[in-house]
């Protein structure tokens, strides 16, 4: 499965790297939403697992980019906030889901699962 990591926490990254399973996983890292449309352009993934919260472009709005030029994208929100408004919001955007940072293994079984 090729999965496109987008979070500015390198060691959020390299975390939902180890519950998915590196050996099993390919994977490519963005630090920001405003590399993500290029990134999903090129690599093609599987899953986008997006932050929420990032500096120059935030989780919403990579999601609604990579929406626009790509419907069948499926993205899972994986942040550190977890409000109905938010979870709401995410799916109005075009996520498929939303799983919380404090909860990485339901990360991998949300993965699995679709």
């Amino acid at each position: 499965m090729k999965v496109l990591i987008v979070d500015d926490n390198e060691q959020a990254r390299r975390m939902m790297k180890h519950y998915l399973g590196e050996q099993t996983h390919e994977f490519l890292e963005c630090e920001d939403g405003s590399e993500a449309l290029a990134a999903y352009a090129e690599f093609q993934p599987d899953w986008v697992l997006m932050d929420w919260d990032m500096k120059e472009l935030g989780g919403l709005a990579a999601t609604r980019n990579i929406i626009a030029y790509f419907p069948d994208a499926k993205i899972l929100i994986v942040t550190n906030y977890d409000e109905k408004d938010l979870r709401q919001a995410a799916t109005q955007a075009g996520a498929i889901g939303f799983v919380p940072k404090d909860d990485l293994v339901a990360v991998r079984s949300f993965l699995q699962s679709r």
